[in-house]
């Protein structure tokens, strides 16, 4: 859907047959860093599993030489590529998340904010704070990432007197609700839930639906979901990083 409304992450689909394909790899169109995972992304869809496999088996459709990220909402994206990097040698690290897909933003109640606080939206000049308080955060590949984030895709923030964010949402190159985040001194106040509120139905306005991946250990975001009525998706979704002589991303 962001392809095709301006194409802002600059994004190529690749195909394992056309025109009647059974595999797809969403990824960046160009030449990505061989060390940055964060601006070599891919986002995977399949109707065959083995069309799939074949298809990171084929020359130029991902480069196993460079440091990647696969997502993917079916099972057989994590095993699949698995499988690819046994055979040549190479280490994945997957993690996985629950996706939660809100069926009607219209029916969210009416978002409470705090009259000492202002709705904004993030620019580049937040990349500081942004990468700082992201557990994936701390290298110039990670504050880049999120600098592009912000500059290509919407956010809202809140913002104190003193122009300062407390409480952020993004979204990401997938369209996904991301990186949302309350500074600890502004915790328990609903600012969070406001901020997913309004953050979901200008989703819904442009005609994106509206989800988001949730940690599997991240429990006050799964029950905020849940009571604003969005619906956990059955399964779930796999981040494979393949990140070589880095360690963890970002680091």
């Amino acid at each position: 859907m962001n392809v095709n409304r301006g194409n802002p992450g600059d994004f190529e689909a690749v195909v394992d047959a056309w025109p009647d394909f059974r595999a797809v790899l969403a990824r960046r169109r160009g030449e990505a860093p061989a060390d940055d995972c964060y601006m070599n992304m891919h986002a995977a869809f399949y109707c065959d599993l083995g069309a799939y496999q074949a298809l990171l088996e084929s020359p130029g459709a991902v480069r196993w030489d460079t440091a990647f990220h696969i997502f993917g909402m079916q099972d057989g994206v994590a095993s699949a590529s698995q499988a690819v990097a046994g055979a040549k040698g190479v280490e994945l690290e997957v993690s996985e998340y629950y996706t939660y897909l809100h069926p009607d933003p219209s029916t969210m109640p009416e978002p409470r904010l705090d009259p000492s606080l202002r709705l904004g939206s993030l620019s580049a000049a937040h990349a500081d704070l942004l990468d700082s308080t992201w557990a994936y955060g701390g290298s110039a590949r990670s504050r880049r990432y999120l600098a592009e984030m912000v500059a290509r895709f919407p956010s809202l923030c809140l913002l104190d007197a003193a122009a300062r964010p407390v409480c952020w949402a993004l979204r990401d190159p997938f369209g996904a609700g991301a990186h949302g985040y309350t500074l600890p001194a502004h915790r328990r106040r609903g600012h969070m839930q406001a901020l997913t509120i309004l953050a979901a139905r200008r989703a819904q306005a442009g005609g994106f639906p509206v989800f988001g991946h949730t940690a599997l250990g991240n429990g006050p975001m799964q029950r905020l979901q849940e009571q604003l009525g969005s619906r956990r998706l059955p399964g779930l979704c796999r981040f494979v990083l393949h990140n070589p002589g880095l360690g963890r991303p970002g680091r």
